[in-house]
Order: structure tokens, then sequence, then C-alpha cells
């Protein structure tokens, strides 16, 4: 279905606070920034900033939601024969290859980082965010195995899988974070991915295979 204008227009404000936001944020830091200055800055009024953003975190990470839903994703549109830790595995290199911003290969990623160091707020929303990445791809690993609820083995298999993605999300971070080029970081997690695909047992490797109708 086509956008129409009203929701193009509110997508655009919506960015357009959130580009805001940014830039004042790696400016002057999370907490140096009122809600009040980052409306004024973006000519709008509070009232509609937390329209768009109920706390003042989701104006930093106002793409969380593409981000907590990612391994689940992942896992639901595998094709046939393959695992779930296997969908997860060729992503994350599909992206690491294309030096894509979405796993923080990017210039600039330092600041960023900076900004969440520094501010309590902002680790505390990003260890919920993790937090709701891990509970997503468990509910998604119940889904396509049947599991019962009580069945521990999801919760198990999606810690395991979900490592895979925090630790090359976090490697990339900390070479980043030294300023170092998104290509040259890029290379080397490519071949980190190998070496973590090998520390999988057979059994995470294997679980999850999307049958054949």
């Amino acid at each position: 279905m086509a956008e129409g204008l009203r929701e193009r227009k509110k997508r655009q404000t919506r960015q357009y606070i959130s580009d805001v936001a940014t830039g004042l944020f790696l400016e002057r830091g999370f907490e140096a920034v009122t809600v009040a200055e980052i409306a004024e800055a973006a000519n709008v009024s509070v009232n509609t900033v937390y329209n768009y953003f109920p706390a003042k975190e989701d104006l930093f990470f106002d793409r969380s939601a593409g981000i907590t839903d990612r391994l689940a994703r992942w896992v639901r549109g595998r094709p046939e024969g393959e695992s779930a830790a296997a969908a997860v595995l060729r992503e994350l290199r599909e992206e690491v290859a294309a030096v894509s911003p979405r796993v923080g290969l990017l210039p600039g990623y330092a600041d960023f980082m900076k900004v969440i160091e520094e501010a309590p707020a902002l680790r505390s929303r990003l260890w919920a965010i993790a937090q709701e990445v891990q509970a997503n791809l468990e509910q998604v690993l119940r889904e396509e195995t049947g599991a019962a609820e009580d069945d521990e083995l999801p919760h198990l298999m999606a810690g395991q899988i979900g490592w895979v993605h925090s630790t090359v999300t976090a490697v990339i971070g900390r070479e980043m974070v030294k300023g170092r080029e998104p290509g040259e970081v890029s290379r080397e997690v490519l071949a980190l991915l190998d070496q973590i695909e090998d520390l999988l047992s057979e059994r995470v490797l294997n679980y999850a295979v999307r049958a054949t109708p």
C-alpha cells in the first residue's frame, strides 16, 4: 500500500526530530541535552517530541525496533534446509562483507559509542534491547520447533545463537572505537566468523533446520 501524504509527513517529522537530537547528543553528550532543547532546535513543541518518542533514550536509539527483531527475522526468513544458526551466520557474513552500518561498520562510530559510554541511561537501554533481541529469538525458535513452554532447549539455543551476534557486534564496536577503517575491520571479522562457526557444536548448527514441505 502506497504511503499517504499524512503518513509521509509524520515519518519525515519523526526522522527530522531524531536527526536533530542525534546531532545535539554527539556534540554535547546525552545527559547535557534536554528534550526542551531538542524541541526548540527542531522547531516543534515538547509535546510533539514526546508524541513520537516516549522517552529521551528513544531519540538516541530511534531505530531499535529494527534491531530487537533482527535475529528473529533472519530465522523466520531462512530457506529450506537451513538451520537457525546457519541463517544468522549467513546474514551476519553478508552484512559484514557489505561493510554495513547496521553492524557498526561506519565512520564516526567511535563518537556514537562515546555518547553511550558516558550515559548510564543509554547503557541501561542498550542492555534492555539486547534482552529483547534474545527473547524474540527464543520465541521464534519455540514456534519453529513446536517446543513446549517448559522446554529449556529454545532458551539455550537462543543463548548460543545470540552469542554469535553479540560477539561480532562487540568486536566491531571495540575496533571501530579505535578509529580503524571499516573495510579493514570487515575483513578481520569475516575471519572471526569462521572461527565462531568452528566453535559451535553440531547440535547448535543443526538445530531448527527448515524442513522441505
